[in-house]
Formats: structure tokens, sequence, C-alpha cells
């Protein structure tokens, strides 16, 4: 029971950590990156590996999304079914956005992606039966939100005005980078939530756990549209 409490408070401490770094690192692009991104020309397939990996790995918007799609989710071939259509999803906008130019605010589709983790969470606590009486589709969901968050990854690198030179190589090694970063995030994620799964507290604090994502959804939508009417 220890060791279930642990991971349980690990996890819930995971998540609050990412809720409360949303204001100090939307929009982050470290230094290194951002001047790597603006000088950059011709094909460099390693780089945009290691960024796209890493804006994924540290990604928190996605990652709560995440976390929201896999909670209930117990056999492996949901699990990729799932994950599948939210890949699908981000990597057709994230290259059609980039390589035909279209622009989207960035802090409009920051809070729509906001709004996908408070969609989860609702739909993990069986909000949508229990207040409308009717259960969304949620492969078509994952989807069309996958979508979103393509379209958000797309806002980080049109920042920059990546040159033209090399640029389809280079957001296609970007897309895989982001792939390989999903997958290793995902990983420990599903370590621990299977971990925890085998004790009774997965239940008992899976409402909790669940309102702390919607939790943090609400709070990116809040601090995104607050940029959006400020900035």
């Amino acid at each position: 029971m220890h060791n279930s409490l642990k991971t349980v408070f690990g996890l819930m401490t995971l998540i609050a950590g990412m809720v409360i770094s949303m204001p100090l690192f939307a929009h982050g692009v470290d230094d290194a990156t951002k001047t790597f991104l603006a000088g950059n020309e011709g094909v460099s397939i390693i780089p945009f590996l290691y960024i796209g990996a890493k804006h994924m790995v540290t990604g928190y918007d996605h990652l709560l999304f995440l976390v929201g799609v896999i909670f209930f989710l117990y056999r492996s071939k949901d699990i990729l079914i799932y994950v599948s259509f939210f890949t699908l999803g981000h990597s057709l906008t994230l290259l059609f956005g980039v390589l035909n130019d279209t622009h989207v605010n960035a802090y409009l589709i920051d809070a729509i992606i906001g709004l996908s983790i408070v969609y989860k969470g609702f739909d993990n606590l069986g909000g949508f039966k229990r207040v409308f009486g009717f259960q969304p589709n949620t492969k078509a969901a994952v989807l069309i939100f996958g979508l979103f968050h393509g379209f958000g990854l797309a806002t980080k690198l049109q920042e920059f005005k990546l040159s033209s030179d090399g640029l389809v190589e280079n957001i296609l090694a970007f897309n895989v980078g982001v792939e390989i970063g999903q997958f290793v995030a995902l990983l420990f994620i599903l370590l621990a939530i299977n971990y925890w799964r085998r004790f009774d507290s997965f239940l008992r604090f899976s409402t909790m756990t669940n309102t702390l994502l919607m939790s943090g959804g609400l709070m990116l939508v809040g601090y995104q549209m607050t940029g959006y009417f400020v900035g």
C-alpha cells in the first residue's frame, strides 16, 4: 500500500507540476534552439530530429492530453489505436501548416489545446453521459484534437521563418523527432499508470487525477486567452 500511495502522489505531483509550469513555459523555446532555427540553412536532419523529440518530451500540454487519452485504456491494442489517431492528426496539420505556410493565431490554438485536456478529463469522469446524456465518439475526438495539436506545433516553428532550403526534409525530421519524443514520454507514463493500476487506489484517486487534468486545461485556456486579448 505504501508503494501504491507513492505512485499515486508521484503521478499527481507530475500533473500538478505541469499545471503550475504552464505560464512559465508557454511558447518557450530555449536560446540555443532559437539561434539554430533562426540561422539554419539547408538540410539538418539530426538537429531537427532532436528539437522535435525535445519539444514533445517537454510539451506539457501534449503530455497532459495523452495522460487523459490512455488513463482508462487497459489493452495495448486500444492504446495503439488511440495514440495512432492522435499521431495522424498532429502529423497532418504540422506538415500542412508549415509546408503550406498556413498561419493560425498561436494563443487561440493553444487555448483549444487546453480545451482538449479539459475534454479528456471531463470525458474520463463520464461527464458527457451524466450531464448531456450522450457519449461523443472518442476516437474521432482524439483525431480532431490531434489536428489542433499539430497546428500548435506548426505555430512554434513558423515563428522562426524557416529557410525554404531543405524545408521539407527538416520538417519531416522534426515530425519524426516528435514521434520519438512521444514514444519515450508515453513509455514512462504507461509504466507509471500500469503500476498504479495494480492497487485499489487507482480507481479511488481517478476522479481527483482527472479533475487535476481539467484544472490544468482550464488554466492553460485562461492563460492563452489572456495573452490573446492583452498581447
